[in-house]
Order: structure tokens, then sequence, then C-alpha cells
């Protein structure tokens, strides 16, 4: 059986075994995590979501995406040029098990991206300067 599932912007036709590179989640190599976002699982498709489906995966390892290099001519007669490279970060993971139903009931942790809201609410709070009356004494 085949699911659709929506993850980073983008979304997946993926079934049992296969291997997946997706944008960076908050998961270690070895973790199990679940894509509760399913468009559309076998022959079921879902408006816009299907209720109760998931899709579960291993985390294989934390990878960065081939360099991506791109150049910057400004101007003419001023020999500005600039090359500037960007490797992705991405998550390699092996899907093994699509479910129809009970994805709630599994007790695996879901699948988060790596910038989040909710890692920022969990990041400890700056420390604030003193005040110039206590630095001074």
């Amino acid at each position: 059986m085949f699911a659709v599932l929506k993850t980073g912007g983008k979304q997946y036709k993926v079934q049992a075994g296969d291997v997946l590179r997706v944008e960076k989640l908050n998961a270690a190599a070895g973790e199990t995590v679940q894509f509760n976002d399913v468009l559309m699982v076998g022959g079921t498709l879902g408006a816009p979501l299907v209720a109760g489906a998931c899709v579960q995966a291993e985390v294989i390892d934390q990878i960065k995406a081939d360099k991506v290099i791109t150049y910057v001519k400004r101007r003419r007669k001023h020999s500005s040029q600039r090359t500037r490279g960007h490797r992705q970060q991405l998550t390699l993971l092996r899907v093994t098990d699509v479910l129809e139903t009970g994805a709630d009931k599994t007790g695996v942790k879901a699948a988060t991206g790596a910038r989040t809201k909710v890692e920022a609410t969990e990041a400890p709070a700056k420390a604030t300067k003193p005040a110039k009356d206590a630095a001074e004494a």
C-alpha cells in the first residue's frame, strides 16, 4: 500500500521500505518518527488530510545535500563577480509502516521540522545585562 505525505512544504509518494531525503527533522539517527499529514492512503483521498492515517519511518542519518553554486555577476565594466555556495540540511529516512487508521494510538513521536516554534519556546531565556549601578559598585 502507498501513501502521499506532506513534510517540509513538499509531498512524497511512499510505501514501506522506501528511503527518503526530506527537510531536516528534530530526530537523531535510529529514532522512529511518525508523519500525520497524510494526503492519500491507497485509494482513500483526504479532504485535505486522511483522518487517523500516518506513515512511520526510521531516521537513518542527518545529511547535507550536494553543494549548489550560485554565480552572481553584476553590472558590466565593473568586474563585480561572486560565487555563493549552499548545502541544504536533510534527514535520511526509511519508511517502515503505512497505517490507514490508529495513528493516535501508536505512541511514536511526531515528525517536526528543525525550525519550529515549539523548539523556540523550550530554549532557555537569554541572560540580561546587570544594571549600570550594580556594575560600577
